[in-house]
């Protein structure tokens, strides 16, 4: 545990180079509504040096965010560099780690070039408040929860929609998770005095609540089409209205900046919209009678 210039105390995340995922005790339960996300049991205040996370932890986090060498990971408050370590080695990813204490920074590249990864694990110290983090596709943390919150309007504000963030045991206040994962591991008593861990895993999503004038080929309609949608972090949902029909979309779905829904045009005739939301426009597919064609929406 060590000071920083906006915290007092904070745990600090590492992992081990091996998976031990037969340990888990739970399967993910993916909540839809605040009051389902699994709260963090009470843990006493911490007052030693920097607390190295199980290896379950850590291999949890990686597989629940699907961690690939497409990736760029980075770990705020990164210790010795575990994580980002094993993002690189094992996972073929690169990752940044940001850390304040010089002791744990050094020891991170000493680790990354023994294992000759240094060219994709990278480690600096930072303030974790002024590290641009824009580049990340992926965001592990694991601080104690009034760092975590403190973090949130810095990660919705850099991060671009369909970025990965996974928290250790503490959620962030006011973000729906997209799943959560709560198990076994006795070697986090003697050190937080509860023997679990729950990992959640949250998606950035892109802002597309408000209204949308729809373009869309003849072929689906010749009646102009206009959404209203309602959003709350990734929870969407919004009406239609086509011609001088309101219409409730239907298996309305938000996922980072993947938008997808379903619209009723007539009696027995569905159109299923799937599209991506950038730069102020959403632009897909269509499918209707097994015919996939081109749509766009703008801001009305």
């Amino acid at each position: 545990m060590h000071f920083d210039r906006r915290s007092t105390l904070r745990l600090i995340a590492t992992c081990a180079t091996r998976p031990r995922l037969a340990l888990l005790a739970a399967a993910a339960a993916p909540p839809l509504r605040a009051q389902d996300v699994p709260q963090p049991e009470k843990q006493p205040i911490m007052a030693g040096p920097y607390v190295p996370s199980p290896e379950t932890v850590v291999s949890q986090m990686l597989e629940m965010a699907g961690v690939g060498p497409d990736d760029v990971l980075i770990d705020m408050g990164s210790g010795d560099g575990r994580i980002v370590l094993t993002a690189a080695k094992l996972r073929g990813a690169r990752g940044l780690g940001i850390e304040i204490q010089e002791r744990l920074v050094t020891l991170s590249i000493e680790a990354a070039r023994r294992e000759g990864i240094d060219g994709r694990a990278r480690f600096v110290r930072q303030d974790l408040f002024t590290t641009d983090v824009s580049e990340a596709t992926v965001v592990t943390i694991y601080l104690l929860p009034d760092t975590v919150n403190m973090l949130r309007d810095k990660l919705r504000r850099e991060l671009r929609p369909g970025t990965r963030v996974l928290t250790h045991d503490y959620p962030i206040a006011g973000w729906l998770p997209e799943s959560w994962q709560r198990f076994d591991e006795p070697e986090k008593k003697g050190a937080t005095g509860q023997p679990s861990a729950t990992v959640y895993l949250y998606r950035i999503p892109a802002q597309v609540g408000g209204r949308w004038q729809v373009g869309m080929p003849a072929e689906l309609s010749r009646q102009r089409l206009v959404l209203s949608l309602r959003q709350q972090w990734q929870m969407l949902d919004g009406m239609a209205t086509l011609g001088n029909r309101e219409i409730p979309l239907e298996d309305v779905r938000l996922r980072g900046d993947e938008v997808a829904f379903r619209l009723p045009i007539e009696r027995g005739r569905i159109a299923r919209f799937e599209g991506r939301a950038r730069d102020g426009l959403i632009e897909g597919s269509a499918t209707l009678d097994g015919s996939a064609l081109p749509w766009r929406a703008s801001r009305a």
